[in-house]
């Protein structure tokens, strides 16, 4: 047995990862400093304290595409974060980049998903100031409501996981997590619109096919390496051009014949009127929000869409039932 010490493993960090990794004992730091853990680096609490907060557990219960999906094989916000997490500590070890850091960016990057996934931010945004953005509301929920204080760059990599924004990851690592994201959800998007029936293997897109290869392990293997190489020879995190043209296309398929579909407009607009119901409902009735899921000083808006933002997707419907359903039997 071995008794390495956090001093330990950080001087190896330095010995052994490439000069562009993120070090943790280079870290910007906490808000709120904290004495230094013997063993652990703060980069390895911040893994851990993602994986026992509660916000981590309800991604169980939050969906990737397919609302409140029946079947056991289809993929929750849950599952796509451990395929994201996978995904980006092969090619951080790959690339001699924090694996730990990558690890905890990837665990937390999407923490802050509202219920129904992209239909929640679209349903919220109207209702708030501004775009409502759930990389913004990881950091938020990360910070104030569920507050773990974090590492600086921990919270980057949450705050610009998504490609829509600007400024990008101030670390390679965080990097790692935006490549990882959309390797993960491209591949195992097709996979269950393949599984749903909602798209046939003749309907792919043949340049995604020769590209990429036959199978979801190929897909994931050769944009992998695709980053891996790329970055290598480029001294930053990047991809082959040509892969991410392909992967770029790809994704508009993808909207057209999966995510904005007609025949799950009805399922979505389902899930408009529920998550805007609940916030009309509870910005109405501020004092029903449990203190746990907001902040004190919170106006009633803020207080109920954090509340409501908060929510799996099986709670904010028997929410939902639980409030309107007598109003609907009494008319």
């Amino acid at each position: 047995m071995l008794r390495r010490t956090r001093n330990e493993r950080e001087r190896l960090e330095h010995e052994l990862l490439a000069p562009a990794a993120t070090k943790s004992d280079q870290s910007v730091g906490r808000v709120e400093p904290e004495d230094p853990d013997e063993f652990r680096t703060d980069f390895e609490r911040d893994r851990d304290r993602v994986i026992h907060s509660k916000a981590f557990r309800r991604l169980k219960h939050k969906t990737q595409v397919f609302l409140n999906p029946e079947g056991d094989h289809f993929v929750t916000r849950m599952t796509h974060t451990i395929q994201v997490t996978q995904v980006g500590r092969a090619m951080a070890v790959a690339l001699g980049l924090n694996e730990t850091l990558t690890e905890a960016i990837c665990l937390a990057h999407d923490v802050g998903h509202s219920p129904f996934g992209h239909t929640g931010e679209e349903a919220l945004t109207p209702l708030v100031e501004g775009d409502w953005l759930h990389s913004a509301h990881g950091v938020r929920t990360l910070t104030l409501l569920e507050p773990l204080n974090l590492t600086a760059e921990v919270l980057d990599g949450v705050r610009a996981h998504s490609w829509r924004i600007d400024p990008p990851p101030g670390t390679p690592e965080g990097w790692l997590c935006r490549f990882a994201d959309r390797i993960a959800y491209l591949t195992h998007d097709v996979a269950d619109a393949l599984r749903a029936d909602v798209l046939s293997y003749h309907d792919l897109p043949t340049e995604a096919l020769v590209t990429f290869g036959a199978t979801s392990r190929e897909w994931i293997n050769t944009m992998v390496t695709s980053v891996i190489e790329a970055s290598h020879e480029q001294g930053e995190v990047q991809i082959d051009p040509h892969h991410l043209e392909v992967m770029d296309r790809l994704r508009d398929f993808m909207f057209e014949q999966v995510y904005l579909r007609p025949e799950g407009e009805q399922q979505k607009q389902r899930a408009i009127t529920v998550i805007q119901d609940l916030v009309r409902y509870y910005q109405k009735h501020p004092e029903e929000v449990p203190d746990s899921y907001t902040v004190p000083d919170a106006g009633p808006l803020t207080r109920a869409v954090d509340y409501i933002a908060g929510m799996t997707d099986r709670f904010a419907l028997t929410v939902h039932d639980a409030i309107y359903r007598p109003t609907l039997l009494d008319s």
